[in-house]
């Protein structure tokens, strides 16, 4: 696709990859709807170096744990910018504990984590759908994780609901095709404020350790994930219902 004119939503898009993705397809001329929770001074900073840039930017608060602010999310943007095109699934949580903690592992934990991470992402598809088949080559990227993968990452219901997002992505592409494409993205340990404020001390310990044990040698900054979210939206119209690895060749050292 090519983005230059068209709209996008970007989930949780006030800091991290949300963020970094918003102005990366805004760099292209893409249109962004910032979608926030809690953050609304970041997401208005944001939606200001959007518009300097010279496209249409807007901020909109809104839990996509809540399925009516979903559809609220989608139709604002739609009548804001007049085409929806493109959705990332960018909003996530998560708990720290440790996986051999089995008793630290609460229902609460269980039905924030997937309720943020697995059912929000099937709302907001749905919410979406009839505007990215009226644009008739819709694009939507979902946030996994090689914790999805490997079974490994903050803690096991966090694992667990990206292996879900994962198979909800095979199974959305079935149901969106032939006008929308759906893929997902599964970055490896991501440099930023949100693992630095979930491991506290001992960031800077698992960031060198992820580093050395990356074959690259690195860990991604928010904007690695984003241009590989880019990637997908810019690149072949063929791929669909796939998951693309970016985290440095971490999957590969093990």
């Amino acid at each position: 696709m090519l983005v230059k004119n068209k709209s996008a939503v970007i989930t949780g898009a006030a800091r991290g990859v949300g963020r970094a993705t918003a102005l990366a397809l805004a760099k292209l001329g893409c249109n962004v709807a910032i979608n926030y929770r809690s953050s609304q001074e970041r997401a208005e900073n944001t939606v200001r170096e959007i518009e300097a840039l010279g496209v249409n930017a807007f901020s909109i608060q809104g839990d996509v744990r809540d399925d009516e602010a979903c559809r609220h999310l989608m139709k604002e943007a739609h009548t804001q910018f007049g085409s929806l095109d493109i959705l990332v699934n960018n909003a996530g949580t998560t708990q720290f504990i440790p996986h051999n903690d089995l008793e630290k592992v609460q229902t609460e934990h269980w039905e924030d984590i997937f309720s943020t991470n697995v059912r929000a992402i099937f709302q907001c598809c749905r919410a979406a759908r009839p505007f990215l088949e009226k644009s008739g080559e819709g694009e939507i990227v979902n946030l996994g994780s090689i914790a999805g993968l490997r079974g490994i990452g903050s803690s096991i219901p966090y694992a667990a609901s990206k292996a879900a997002v994962h198979m909800l992505t095979v199974s959305l592409a079935r149901v969106f095709g032939p006008t929308t494409r759906i893929n997902s993205i599964a970055p490896g340990f991501i440099a930023g404020d949100w693992l630095t404020e979930g491991l506290g001390d001992a960031y800077e310990d698992v960031l060198k350790a992820n580093a050395e044990k990356a074959i690259l040698g690195k860990v991604s900054q928010p904007e690695d994930v984003a241009e590989a979210i880019v990637s997908i939206i810019t690149g072949s119209d063929l791929v669909t219902g796939q998951v693309l690895v970016c985290d440095g060749g971490a999957l590969l050292a093990d």
